[in-house]
Formats: C-alpha cells, structure tokens, sequence
C-alpha cells in the first residue's frame, strides 16, 4: 500500500494477466507480479487500486472462481512501523468491507 501520486521510481511491465502495463514501485511487487502471472488460480489482476483518496492497494486480484483477493507487498524491516500498521488495517477493512475474504501481506525474505 502506498500514496496515490507517489513519486518514487516506476516499473512498468507488460503481463498477459493485467489489462494496462502494470505498475509497481517495489521490488517485491515487482516478484509478486511473475508470481500471479504464473499462478494458474489468478484468471486477472488490478495494480494500484483506489482504497481512499491518498492510497492505493498493491494488488487486487480475480480468481477463476471468480472471487476476489487483496495483497499488499510490505517490507519485512517496516511491517511493524506505526504508520504502516495503521494503513494495512485500513486497507485490511476496507476490502473486508466490500466483501473480500481473502485479503493478505506479501512480505520479502529479510
């Protein structure tokens, strides 16, 4: 999860399963992008979606159940920081919200 106009650096990758050139600003959202497009589960996927005015959610994403799953890619060092626990839980409840069971971190290694 991250602010909406976020000027850090871009990655933009075409991938099969993403209607628009997908766009991350992590590494670890940009590893999490090979994995959904080789997962046989994930029929499509959403980067950067709208959660509120200023934040956008890494992932959502369209299985081929139909049903819908959240992710957010979070750096280990920073996945307790104040700040970011506040906008996980908001992201967190939002989604839940609108009815999304599966909602999850992806998490780098170290």
């Amino acid at each position: 999860m991250h602010r909406k106009n976020y000027k850090g650096r871009c990655i933009k990758k075409k991938v099969t399963k993403c209607e628009m050139a997908a766009r991350t600003y992590s590494d670890i959202a940009l590893a999490y992008l090979d994995v959904l497009e080789r997962n046989g589960e994930v029929k499509s996927f959403e980067c950067n979606v709208p959660v509120s005015d200023e934040y956008v959610s890494d992932f959502v994403i369209t299985k081929t159940d139909g049903e819908l799953a959240v992710r957010e890619c979070v750096e280990r060092d920073k996945i307790s920081k104040p700040m970011n626990v506040k906008l996980l839980e908001m992201s967190r409840n939002y989604w839940i919200g609108c009815g999304v069971k599966d909602w999850g971190l992806v998490v780098n290694e170290k």
